[in-house]
């Protein structure tokens, strides 16, 4: 009996599932982000910041959650474990730090030095994400759509489980909130780093897969419904500290649930040996795309992409042939081979436009619903959190069954989700009656897809092995779009409404309303309507239209590539 338990003991920790709930939980640290608009008043009291000071931390915070290059090649140098090890001390060192200036333990430190600690901090969540990302992913390489979308979807609700986390602290002291996050991911990682790891052997895809995700939707869906209820019966219920702290027993063990996985797949399947996987995957005709084979065994290579080879390569020999063109797509590039490909800029473009208009439109919801005429805009972003998550988590599962069942490439659902987004920024444009919910429902859903169809389709198109820094590049194109169209377009458009509403009651003044905005930093001008975002609102609707263009461009690119990839898989 000890033998048989040490030994399912043994499956247990070496089951991929076991990898991929681990993952999941350590995505919740990845979304910590999403909590500085809860720690920046803390911040602006402490520190007497204006609100431009403030905006100059989120372009610093925005830069380090997006800039994951070094994530990434030490991803694919050392062990995950020492990957995320480093993120957690980053982590550590840039909250901490803020949290000894804000709490007057140490000096004040002036902006600049305040921008590098809270970029350094936020840096430490692309380590969580990338690691959770390359492990999953090689070890479901047939399930991409469903684990890219359940680990992102985590990620985007780390905000909501880690406030409710806080809430039982019941701290009068709004900084400790800044401690919790210092503190609290470094635990995590420490517990979980050394499961963090690809998984030999057990890529096969199995009988108990489609089971064991439907079991993991389920999960999604009731903590996201959960987290809600619980929102709402804060919100406007006094409910007191035992009621807090049950909640956030429940919260647990919703997110204890997923483990039951691995441990009933320990004790009732029998490992697949490594020998016997491989021979399945080489009778399963898994071939690289765009490769073939004669009877005698000479392989031949034939990129569907030509047009990009090149010139005079056709006379080469075929072994000279490959080393002058290159990898072909779905094989494994590197970030130099992935750059000069044109199927890579259209997937990078497609998402700057897509994913850059609704990060737009995140960042400004406040500012939106004031002046829709609403009062409680902190109910527009809990709608737009909780559709991003559940289109996250809904986006994987759909865009796999487009690649799994139709061998067909997985953009062809972002394409789709970037033209509901268009009608969303046109609802807001609008500006019809329950047009605030209407449009905050549709972005929200749209920009989800994004980040459960782009990692994926990265994998598939440049291949695994540099999975990491092709994926941490394409996510450069967010914060350049969210810094032209917001900081820029929407931003201009915005003041240049502001003005007109205040010069209209007082055609004569207008020196002094400039005076007086020029003085007075602190109290920009507001202002009211649909007017104030109705041309922005039509040129992100516009750039989505364009984003769901490219995006069919390059599925029409890639069609032979899943057809290779997965049409084998159906037969």
């Amino acid at each position: 009996m000890t033998i048989y338990l040490k030994e399912r003991f043994g499956y247990f920790l070496n089951n991929r599932w076991l990898v991929f709930v681990a993952a999941m939980w350590i995505q919740i640290c990845a979304g910590i982000v999403f909590l500085f608009g809860s720690i920046s008043p803390v911040i602006k009291i402490s520190l007497n910041y204006n609100q431009k000071q403030i905006a100059r931390l989120i372009v610093a915070k925005d830069l380090g959650y997006s800039l994951g290059f070094l994530a990434a090649t030490l991803c694919e140098i050392f062990p995950l474990w020492a990957a995320l090890l480093v993120g957690a001390i980053q982590n550590f060192i840039g909250y901490g730090g803020i949290w000894l200036i804000v709490t007057r333990r140490t000096a004040p430190l002036p902006l600049w030095a305040m921008c590098i600690l809270i970029f350094v901090g936020t840096n430490g969540e692309t380590y969580f994400n990338t690691a959770a990302l390359v492990s999953c992913v090689g070890n479901f390489p047939k399930s991409r759509g469903p684990v890219v979308g359940i680990l992102k979807g985590f990620a985007g609700l780390g905000g909501a489980i880690l406030t409710q986390i806080y809430a039982v602290i019941h701290s009068p002291d709004h900084a400790s909130l800044i401690f919790m996050i210092a503190v609290a991911p470094a635990m995590v990682i420490i517990a979980l780093m050394f499961i963090i790891r690809p998984i030999g052997g057990h890529r096969q895809v199995r009988p108990s897969d489609g089971l064991s995700f439907s079991f993991v939707y389920s999960i999604c869906l009731l903590l996201a419904s959960y987290l809600m209820g619980v929102m709402l019966v804060e919100d406007f219920i006094d409910v007191s500290q035992n009621v807090i702290i049950i909640f956030t027993v429940i919260l647990f063990v919703i997110l204890i649930i997923p483990i039951v996985i691995p441990i009933y797949l320990s004790f009732t399947q029998e490992p697949i040996v490594v020998q016997e996987e491989e021979a399945l995957l080489s009778q399963s005709g898994d071939q690289g795309p765009g490769r073939s084979e004669h009877g005698d065994g000479q392989e031949i290579i034939s990129c569907e992409a030509e047009e990009e080879k090149p010139k005079g390569v056709d006379l080469l020999p075929a072994l000279e042939k490959q080393k002058r063109r290159g990898p072909c797509m779905g094989e494994d590039f590197t970030l130099v081979q992935a750059l000069i490909k044109a199927d890579f800029w259209l997937m990078f473009f497609s998402l700057l436009f897509g994913s850059g208009s609704s990060l737009t439109v995140i960042d400004n919801l406040g500012q939106m619903s004031q002046s829709f005429g609403y009062d409680n805009t902190h109910v527009f972003v809990s709608m737009i959190s909780r559709w991003n998550f559940l289109r996250r988590i809904g986006s994987g599962y759909f865009s796999e069954i487009i690649v799994r069942d139709n061998a067909y490439p997985r953009h062809a659902a972002l394409a789709i989700a970037q033209v509901v987004m268009a009608f969303g920024h046109f609802f807001f444009a609008m500006g019809w009656p329950g047009a605030m919910y209407i449009g905050t429902l549709l972005v929200g859903l749209g920009h989800g897809t994004h980040w459960a169809v782009v990692p994926a389709a990265a994998s598939e198109l440049f291949g695994l092995k540099n999975f990491g820094c092709v994926y941490n590049f394409l996510t450069i194109s967010t914060p350049i779009g969210s810094l032209v169209f917001s900081g820029l377009i929407a931003s201009s458009i915005y003041d240049m409404e502001a003005e007109k509403q205040a010069q209209q009651p007082h055609e004569g003044r207008l020196m002094a309303s400039v005076l007086t905005r020029f003085l007075n930093m602190d109290e920009p001008l507001k202002c009211e309507g649909t007017i104030c975002f109705f041309l922005t609102s039509l040129i992100l609707s516009g750039l989505c239209i364009i984003a769901a263009v490219l995006s069919m461009i390059l599925v029409y690119r890639t069609k032979t590539l899943y057809a290779n990839l997965y049409g084998r898989s159906r037969m």
